[in-house]
């Protein structure tokens, strides 16, 4: 395989001492786990896991999560051994270009950019939704200019500037999640009144615990699959982390414990206390969090302003969201163009170790939130949302198979385990497991289409135009760079130290060279 001018493996010189022209490394172990925190905590979950709970019963939603958490967790192990070992900035488009073909690390990289740039436009339209429930005469383009001028500060500053604000942003939603799960279990307990109607007796309501079936289970895969999506974002951030061959795999490993406990006991809490066939929990609409479930458990609890509380923590998700989706794409962008995959200009970094050009197209791309001057913000929302729906599903996908052949490809040129800094205990089930969920989740995302007397054309274009556009774009740059897939002889890893090693030899860990 061809390696580009720009070595991204090369691009980390350790911590604080980066060329004018390259990332910095200035993200603490504290700032990795919060962003990967951060990435797991969302609208998905303060708004529609209610709607999950009415659509599959407690037992449907429990078990919907509990999969698609596995299948998050192993993504993540997968992506911990690849990220602990290259640490760089387009993690996902430098994966998939040295182990499966660079014509696929070239298509990864920009569905991923294109994800998250939009994703920043959905969430400034949804900051407009939530800001309207306390100043609803406001016009709501003016809270999308604000806050982008935020995230786009917070950004401008530094990654250390980014990794500081989404440390604070998580931590808000940390503690929410964690008084909604305590509160939960001392009504259960009876030490606070407001659950005496709930417990195990709405496990017997109706079809519960499994109302709908099959179909209902897989339909909530889908939705808890989206309130997932953003735990990939400590891959990106390697790229600027200190000591990632040891902190990378610390906030991996703390992943199965933050969806255990944020997600998993959550939607228990809410199985135990609401019955599935409550009609608040029907509702799935970031515009009314009144009927978040969060809301309703801590209005019967005896909390005033329960809903003014929880409509101040889904814009706390949303702003983090937003930031995080800067970061993001401004990072990916900017390796892109390093790797010679993108214009030369977005590779540019200023002194504080920002890619200004980047982040300057990624906020142009934000900007489509201003379509609410002509559009109803509603409407603008679900438009976004639609066209960015498919994208992170990707990304998933993509690194399940880089991660598959990278240890395949390392393991046949007779390279030791041991000397990689993580090893995902998991291998091979973990990334085939997550390929072929993933898969079926991302193939199944609009079924429902195909099984009416007329199919809903358009629905179908929205939902699975990401999937051709993908592929479009990796044929053609196979067509036009000639690329080819990647033989696992001719694969090339990095010279790789576990932490131990380099304590022993003295050596920053991310400072590594190809062979």
């Amino acid at each position: 395989m061809a390696i580009s001018e720009h070595d991204p493996l090369r691009e980390d010189t350790g911590a604080g001492n980066a060329a004018p022209s390259e990332l910095r490394r200035s993200l603490s172990a504290r700032h990795l786990t919060m962003i990967a925190v951060g990435g797991s905590i969302g609208t998905g979950l303060f708004v529609a896991s209610g709607a999950t709970v009415a659509q599959a019963g407690p037992g449907g939603a429990l078990l919907g999560y509990v999969l698609i958490g596995l299948m998050v967790y192993f993504l993540m192990t997968s992506l911990g051994e690849l990220a602990a070992a290259m640490p760089v900035s387009g993690s996902f488009s430098t994966y998939g270009a040295r182990y499966v073909d660079e014509g696929f690390g070239f298509a990864l990289g920009w569905n991923y950019w294109y994800n998250w740039a939009v994703t920043v436009a959905v969430d400034l339209v949804a900051a407009q939704l939530v800001m309207a429930y306390w100043f609803p005469n406001v016009p709501g383009v003016y809270w999308s200019a604000l806050f982008l001028a935020i995230t786009f500060g917070l950004n401008a500053l530094s990654a250390r500037g980014f990794g500081e604000a989404e440390f604070w942003f998580a931590l808000i939603k940390v503690v929410a999640v964690l008084a909604f799960v305590a509160m939960g279990v001392l009504m259960l307990l009876g030490i606070i009144r407001g659950g005496e109607t709930g417990g195990v007796a709405n496990w017997a309501i109706g079809d519960a615990p499994f109302a709908g079936g099959f179909a209902a289970l897989i339909g909530v895969a889908m939705v808890v699959g989206f309130s997932f999506q953003g735990t990939e974002l400590i891959g990106i951030a390697a790229g600027e982390s200190k000591d990632p061959a040891r902190n990378l795999p610390r906030a991996v490993r703390q992943v199965f414990w933050r969806i255990l406990l944020f997600y998993v006991a959550a939607i228990l809490v809410i199985g135990l206390l609401i019955p599935y066939t409550d009609p608040h929990l029907l509702r799935n609409d970031v515009t009314d969090i009144s009927v978040s479930p969060f809301a309703l458990i801590f209005e019967r609890a005896g909390l005033l302003g329960a809903a003014s509380v929880m409509n101040a923590v889904v814009l706390t998700s949303v702003l983090s969201a937003g930031n995080s989706g800067m970061y993001a794409a401004t990072r990916m962008l900017y390796s892109l163009a390093r790797d010679g995959k993108a214009p030369r200009v977005f590779g540019h970094v200023s002194r504080n170790g920002v890619p200004t050009w980047a982040l300057l197209a990624t906020a142009a791309v934000a900007a489509l939130c201003f379509f609410t001057f002509v559009f109803s913000p509603n409407a603008v929302y679900i438009w976004l949302l639609n066209t960015s729906g498919m994208t992170g599903f990707i990304a998933w996908l993509g690194i399940a198979i880089s991660h598959y052949r990278f240890r395949r490809g390392y393991v046949r040129q007779g390279h030791d385990l041991s000397n990689l800094p993580y090893v995902s205990p998991f291998f091979p089930f973990g990334p085939i497991f997550a390929f072929v969920l993933c898969l079926v989740i991302t193939l199944g995302q609009n079924y429902e289409a195909f099984l009416q007397d007329k199919i809903d054309w358009g629905g179908v274009v929205a939902t699975y135009i990401g999937i051709p556009l993908f592929l479009l774009i990796w044929a053609g740059y196979r067509v036009v760079r000639g690329s080819r897939f990647v033989k696992y002889r001719d694969m090339h890893f990095p010279k790789t130290q576990t932490p131990a090693q380099a304590d022993v030899h003295g050596e920053a860990p991310a400072s590594r060279a190809l062979r």
